[in-house]
C-alpha cells in the first residue's frame, strides 16, 4: 500500500479488538462480537455500533475482504515474471495490467530481484494453467523473459493471524 491509497483511520482500543476477533471467527455475527467486547475486554458498545465500526472500516479501505475457495477445487501456483529488458518499456504496462485484471490471479505483487513481478494464481487443472503460461507468452513473451511458476500444495495455514492487530492500537 502506498501513501495515496493508505485508509485514513485513527485506531481506538475497540478497533483493534475488533479486528483480532473477526481475524480468529469471520463468521462472527456483531451481537456475538458487541458479547465478547463486554465479557473478555469489558468494553460495553452496542453491536449497531459494532456493525458501523465494520462497515466504516471496511468502506475506508482498513481491512479487505476475499473470497479464497478451498484447494481442493482449484490448483494455486506461484509466478514469478522475469523481465527482458529490451523490451520492458514499450509494453510492460499492458503486461502488467494483464496480470493483475487476469480472472486467475488472487494476489499479484512487486518485489525486488530479478523476478520482480509475482502472483499468486489458482486455476481448475494443470493443463488450464499452462493454457495460460502458453497465451500470457504469445501476447507479451517480448516484456518478460521468463515465467517461473511454482505449485502451491499442502497449504498449512492462510488466514491472518490475530495477533496482528493487537499492535495496531499501540502503534497509533
Amino acid at each position: 500500500m502506498t501513501g495515496d491509497d493508505a485508509p485514513e483511520w485513527s485506531f481506538k482500543q475497540r478497533d483493534a479488538i475488533i479486528l483480532r476477533e473477526l481475524a480468529a471467527n469471520p463468521q462472527v455475527t456483531s451481537r456475538e462480537l458487541a458479547s465478547i467486547l463486554a465479557e473478555k475486554y469489558d468494553i460495553d458498545v452496542s453491536h449497531v455500533t459494532v456493525s458501523e465500526t465494520i462497515r466504516k472500516m471496511r468502506d475506508r479501505g482498513v481491512f479487505r475482504e476475499a473470497i479464497i475457495p478451498n484447494e481442493e477445487y482449484y490448483i494455486f501456483g506461484l509466478f514469478e515474471f522475469k523481465f527482458n529488458p529490451e523490451h520492458f518499456e514499450e509494453g510492460w504496462r499492458a503486461a502488467m495490467e494483464h496480470i493483475r485484471d487476469d480472472e486467475h490471479t488472487l494476489f499479484y505483487f512487486l518485489s525486488s530481484g530479478d523476478y520482480q513481478w509475482k502472483s499468486v494464481m489458482m486455476f481448475r487443472d494443470r493443463e488450464q494453467e499452462s493454457r495460460w503460461i502458453h497465451e500470457f507468452y504469445k501476447e507479451h513473451g517480448r516484456v518478460v523473459s521468463n515465467i517461473r511458476n511454482s505449485v502451491i500444495h499442502n497449504v498449512l495455514k492462510f488466514r491472518t493471524d490475530p495477533a496482528m492487530f493487537e499492535r495496531l492500537y499501540e502503534e497509533s
